[in-house]
């Protein structure tokens, strides 16, 4: 008898307000989720944590229950920590945050043995990222910036650059708590 294939349901997060830590800009709410531990990451990430190899994944949520499309196009995110910001690496980039492998100058194998794969060339790293260029009211748009960070309590996401579609005018800038308020 042939074993059934498992097919995984496609990932969609709650709507923004449901999460502890969220911030709402206008109509406009938004959350920031950090996902760390091996259950958060593995099943979305191919079997891979990235935190193992310094890269924090973090879901932003956005819902927009105006009446005006939003410009997503020039959306700039950060992570902040106090002092501490950081930059988000784009998908692509990923697999060359490990560089490439040294030669081996030791003896020659008699056999040659297979190379191992970068664990952040995964498919799943580009394919999840935040990609929405516009978000029309009424509608949700969600996706991963990834990092190069361990998480540090109280961080926040922080947010420009969302401007209304019509008017081309800027939201207000947002701070969104990554951790639930305590």
């Amino acid at each position: 008898m042939l074993a059934a294939a498992t097919v995984q349901a496609p990932f969609r997060p709650k709507p923004a307000e449901s999460y502890p830590s969220h911030q709402k800009v206008g109509a406009l709410a938004l959350a920031a989720v950090k996902f760390e531990t091996d259950e958060e990451t593995k099943p979305l990430f191919g079997g891979v944590n990235p935190n193992e190899h310094g890269v924090l994944p973090v879901l932003l949520i956005l819902d927009n229950r105006g009446e005006e499309t939003l410009l997503l196009d020039r959306m700039r995110v950060t992570y902040q920590a106090g002092r501490y910001e950081v930059q988000p690496t784009p998908a692509q980039e990923l697999p060359s945050i490990l560089g490439p492998r040294r030669p081996n100058m030791g003896p020659r194998a008699p056999i040659p043995l297979p190379k191992k794969k970068n664990p952040l060339a995964k498919l799943e790293f580009e394919t999840r990222a935040f990609g929405a260029k516009t978000l029309l009211k009424g509608e949700s748009a969600h996706g991963f910036f990834y990092f190069e960070t361990r998480h540090r309590r109280d961080a926040i996401l922080y947010i420009t650059g969302i401007r209304e579609g019509v008017s081309g005018k800027e939201l207000f800038f947002a701070e969104v708590p990554i951790d639930e308020p305590r």
